[in-house]
């Protein structure tokens, strides 16, 4: 299949929609049950069948974090091997030493952009800790390649838009339990406006994801509202459960492709 269509995303050209991972994670804000159960459908392998589906149906770039070990599995030899996706990393502290040996990591394995995770942007925006981002911008440039910031409110977003220390957004079109504080997955159809707002507002490149509440929303109404409300230039990120439907990359594509050439 011919890719979908593409746009200039700080001198990358992703396709309008790209594939995520908290499914590949077990990340399903759902249940612990229905966490336990995406972890043991992708194994490494499934996660690289899924790669492969996604790029033959027309998808030319990937989200993954750099926390989870057997997505980092699957992540690091799909790289080295040539993989034709390419690879924007979730950047996080979690399980590195600091966030410089973060960014050094996720670089050296060959990601193209990569972005600071949304809850830490959230505790810095809560915090009002320039400083600490400011730093770690600093670094990441270094690299030369895309830097952004991920958050879970828009005003996370508009907070490190005024410092002007990133090229691109990760916008989430659901707060999540107000700014990842420990107050339980929430999702509110009211969030989703203000977001999408939000990815208007920033004029840098935006990626929305969790368009649809993490399968709350039925895809065809998710993907509908996030491209007639974000700007042209902005992505949607999208994870995918096969568990659930085998071909649902294929029938997500698919979606896309109608919307954005109609």
């Amino acid at each position: 299949m011919p890719l979908l269509p593409t746009v200039d995303f700080c001198g990358l050209n992703p396709t309008r929609m790209i594939i995520g991972a908290n499914p590949f994670g077990g990340f399903s804000h759902q249940t612990p049950e229905r966490d336990a159960e995406m972890v043991a459908y992708y194994t490494p392998e499934r996660i690289r069948e899924t790669w492969a589906r996604a790029h033959a149906a027309g998808i030319n770039a990937m989200v993954t974090n750099n926390e989870t070990p057997h997505v980092l599995e699957a992540v690091i030899p799909y790289i080295a091997e040539g993989g034709p996706l390419q690879w924007i990393a979730q950047v996080s502290d979690s399980r590195c030493g600091s966030m410089i040996e973060a960014v050094d990591r996720a670089v050296s394995i060959g990601c193209k952009a990569f972005y600071f995770h949304g809850g830490i942007i959230d505790r810095l925006y809560s915090e009002q800790d320039a400083d600490t981002l400011r730093a770690w911008a600093a670094h990441a440039k270094t690299h030369g390649v895309p830097v952004g910031v991920a958050g879970h409110a828009p005003e996370a977003h508009y907070w490190v838009d005024s410092l002007d220390l990133v090229d691109f957004h990760v916008v989430c079109f659901f707060n999540c339990g107000s700014l990842h504080a420990g107050k339980g997955h929430r999702f509110r159809l009211a969030d989703f406006a203000p977001a999408a707002e939000c990815c208007r507002r920033i004029a840098k490149p935006c990626i929305a994801y969790k368009i649809m509440a993490a399968g709350r929303i039925d895809p065809l109404m998710a993907f509908e509202y996030a491209f007639e409300n974000i700007k042209p230039t902005d992505v949607v990120n999208v994870g995918i459960h096969r568990g659930d439907k085998n071909d649902m990359v294929e029938e997500d594509v698919a979606i896309v492709r109608a919307l954005l050439e109609a």
